[in-house]
């Protein structure tokens, strides 16, 4: 979607900002990879604004367009994108940022809609957003008969999703998964313990007024609110690493130990890799592959900045036979590419781009991978099967179909609390239900002869 813009002073940074990367997103880009880019050209107050716009309206998109239809009276399919991206702005600040004055929030749809050389519709936006104004109550998922329609219209999911949440875990599962969707997601970190001790790193940010909380998830997670710019410090230094708590689960299952080979097939951008060799203090051998060369470059660029140096880098095609000689790891992991529907928080411009088909490949491409990922596991060796997926096709599916064709694996139990396992050799987490991404980890052993 090209929209040029001409130069003004007119709108606010944070508004054109997110105004910009909203563009992008519907041109393919993913919000948070953009917010990041912009981080430094804006100031604090417009950094969290244009954070706030740009994830509330991708969260809230469905909603926002048929509150739009009501009361532009026409379909959002016969407005410009640009018109679209612009109202659907000026809509979420009045009806979900109370702070922001009514006037302002027009006003400055108005100008953004002048700036993106729109300017034949600026009294469509201005008519359209007065009107909300004077009717600030409407709620477009009101009076919808059919169940699977209000929820997708409530929550802002495609219907299909709903419908296949529902037939999957319930309906009252399925809508409290997708209600907890359209919450922002917390903090999460970990202490690189080649790095830093835990106990100081903690009372560090404590001291400096952040609110710093052990995970009740993972062990080795914290939850931290008000740290400010105090995180990013220690990140940047290598001592911390921003990890959602689902995430840090993968390497405790694997449980790493000192002087054993581990593989990490699909192992960029390295969020888990770097954990593993952290957790067995740099004394295993970890082999972090990839099918992407440049998505190993931040992979190894996190491990310098960690101080790691167990770590040996390879591109391989995981989709293709392994060129390993025989068995020869005693972990394997497999945190498989997915569809990410457990990361819709995050990430909330997936749920607009995923297809039934689109999981269905996924699936067929994820046993591919673990039928090849097995065979490089020694006798006596453990393999990890994980997701962020929440899809049933991705993950016990895939596992299903794995141990019926290998029958020199077993299932192997996880080291997990009881309440994430949901049979002996799987567990989930959920964000309804934990605060975390959806994750799914599944670990098989390899039978000795």
């Amino acid at each position: 979607m090209a929209i040029d813009l001409v130069k003004s002073s007119s709108v606010t940074p944070a508004r054109l900002a997110a105004f910009e990367i909203l563009k992008r997103v519907e041109d393919g880009a993913y919000a948070s990879v953009l917010l990041a880019s912009r981080e430094e050209e804006l100031n604090p107050l417009d950094r969290a604004l244009c954070h706030e716009l740009v994830m509330g309206v991708l969260r809230r998109q469905l909603w926002l367009d048929r509150l739009m239809e009501f009361y532009a009276n026409r379909k959002v399919t016969e407005l410009d994108a640009g018109v679209r991206l612009v109202l659907r702005l000026g809509l979420y600040q009045l009806r979900f940022l109370s702070r922001i004055p009514p006037s302002a929030a027009v006003n400055e749809a108005v100008n953004l809609v002048q700036l993106a050389r729109l300017r034949s519709a600026g009294a469509l936006v201005n008519a359209v957003l007065r009107r909300a104004t004077r009717e600030p109550h409407v709620d477009p998922a009101n009076g919808i008969e059919d169940p699977i329609e209000r929820v997708a219209v409530a929550t802002s999911h495609p219907e299909w999703l709903i419908e296949r949440w529902t037939k999957a875990f319930g309906s009252e599962e399925a809508e409290a998964f997708a209600r907890a969707n359209n919450e922002p997601a917390p903090v999460a970190f970990r202490v690189v313990k080649h790095r830093a001790l835990e106990a100081e790193v903690v009372e560090y940010l404590q001291r400096a007024g952040a609110e710093v909380v052990r995970s009740k998830v993972a062990n080795g997670a914290w939850r931290i609110t008000g740290a400010g710019s105090l995180l990013s410090a220690l990140v940047a230094e290598g001592r911390v690493y921003v990890q959602d708590e689902a995430s840090q689960l993968i390497a405790e299952v694997l449980e790493p130990k000192a002087g054993q080979w581990v593989l990490d097939l699909c192992a960029a951008p390295g969020s888990k890799t770097s954990q593993i060799a952290d957790l067995s203090g740099d004394t295993t051998i970890v082999v972090a592959s990839d099918v992407h060369e440049h998505r190993l470059r931040t992979l190894i660029q996190t491990a310098k900045s960690h101080g790691l140096t167990g770590m040996r880098y390879l591109v391989l095609d995981g989709l293709q036979p392994l060129p390993l000689i025989g068995a020869t790891f005693d972990r394997v992991l497999l945190d498989a590419p997915c569809s990410g529907t457990g990361t819709l928080r995050r990430n909330p411009e997936i749920r607009w781009r995923i297809s039934p088909d689109d999981i269905s490949d996924l699936s067929r491409r994820q046993k591919r991978l673990i039928l090849n990922a097995a065979r490089v596991v020694k006798p006596g060796g453990r393999l990890i099967y994980s997701t962020c997926s929440v899809e049933r096709d991705e993950n016990e599916d895939v596992v299903q179909s794995f141990l019926e064709n290998n029958d020199s694996f077993r299932a192997s139990e996880l080291p997990l609390d009881r309440s994430l396992v949901t049979s002996s050799s799987a567990a989930r987490t959920w964000p309804h239900r934990q605060g975390t991404d959806g994750f799914f980890v599944s670990a098989f052993e390899r039978k000795r002869e």
